[in-house]
């Protein structure tokens, strides 16, 4: 069974920075994405952030794209999300997710149970 626990959310400060961690187990292949989603009160899941676990391609949401930075350690079966300059509009529930790819919420089957990012203004 696929399980993805989060970590390292919290609050910062308008440009201050945190890095986000989802840990994997379960996973029995490489032929997949892990990507990043949030999701502010009131609005849908976002897609962030995505990677290849096979040859590491990134893509971002374009907001986030020079700011985020998304990464992996394969020997730990772990993702991260380096989030530099934040705003307040990154204010969000930050989830974890694993599946085929792509940006839309239904390309993930696998899901974390959220960390919460606060930026303050």
């Amino acid at each position: 069974q696929v399980q993805l626990v989060e970590s390292g959310g919290g609050l910062k400060q308008t440009g201050g920075s945190l890095r986000l961690s989802c840990a994997a187990s379960g996973l029995t292949s490489s032929s997949y994405a892990m990507a990043w989603f949030r999701q502010a009160p009131g609005k849908e899941r976002d897609f962030v952030a995505a990677i290849r676990w096979s040859d590491g391609s990134t893509y971002y949401e374009h907001s986030v794209k020079g700011r985020f930075t998304i990464s992996r350690d394969n020997a730990k079966n772990t993702v991260y999300l380096q989030m530099n300059s934040l705003k307040p509009e990154d204010t969000a529930v930050y989830y974890c997710a694993v599946g085929l790819g792509g940006s839309y919420s239904s390309g993930y089957r696998y899901w974390g149970q959220g960390t919460q990012v606060t930026v303050s203004s």
